[in-house]
């Protein structure tokens, strides 16, 4: 028995949702029916009915109206779609909606508001950490899940001793850490510098 073609219906019959294979069902023409998912979002529970090939990132923009979250790319490789996703920074173009019903996401617009800023947002403010701002919340979100990397004692290739209890956050580790994220104005000077603070504990 040959394998199923991907792209045909045998081959996409199942879908992930809440982290299980489930059945989705087609129309006539062979394309797969709205599915409902609740999906957590900065901290409020959203029902939707979603096309089970929707992204993470296509369904917070275009169903959820949370346009803080940018599609650049839309391939992984810019970072501007970045959310946290049970703390953790992914791509949010990269992951379906359907696969994250019992997780909690927080974009940019969960993080902070006007008066309570999150260090991170406040420290990108004082230290000119972006221009047009285009790729900012992918930036902050990828920064927040960073420092929590680094609370956890998760080493990057840029760490001179892993046995280390403590990571120092060096101007290397800032770099190598955010290397997911591109700022096509290159403020990336400034973006090290608020980082920097924010792990100094000057900013917040």
């Amino acid at each position: 028995m040959s394998e199923p073609v991907a792209g045909t219906p045998s081959a996409a019959s199942h879908a992930p949702v809440g982290g299980a294979a489930a059945e989705v069902d087609r129309n006539e023409h062979g394309v797969p029916e709205p599915v409902g998912i609740t999906l957590s979002v900065n901290g409020r529970a959203q029902r939707l009915e979603v096309d089970p090939r929707a992204s993470l990132l296509d369904v917070l923009r275009e169903r959820l109206r949370l346009a803080g979250t940018k599609k650049g790319c839309d391939h992984g490789q810019c970072g501007a779609c970045t959310v946290l996703v049970n703390g953790r920074r992914i791509n949010s173009c990269l992951t379906l909606a359907v696969m994250h019903e019992d997780d909690e996401i927080v974009t940019i617009e969960g993080l902070g508001e006007p008066g309570a800023l999150h260090a991170v947002q406040a420290a990108f403010l004082e230290y000119d950490g972006f221009q047009c701002g285009y790729c900012t919340p992918g930036q902050i979100c990828s920064a927040v899940g960073m420092f929590g990397e680094i609370e956890e004692g998760w080493p990057s290739h840029a760490t001179a001793d892993v046995s280390g209890s403590q990571i120092p956050l060096s101007d290397e580790e800032v770099r190598e850490r955010m290397s997911g994220n591109i700022c096509r104005c290159a403020a990336y000077p400034n973006i090290v510098a608020a980082l920097r603070a924010v792990a100094e504990g000057g900013v917040g």
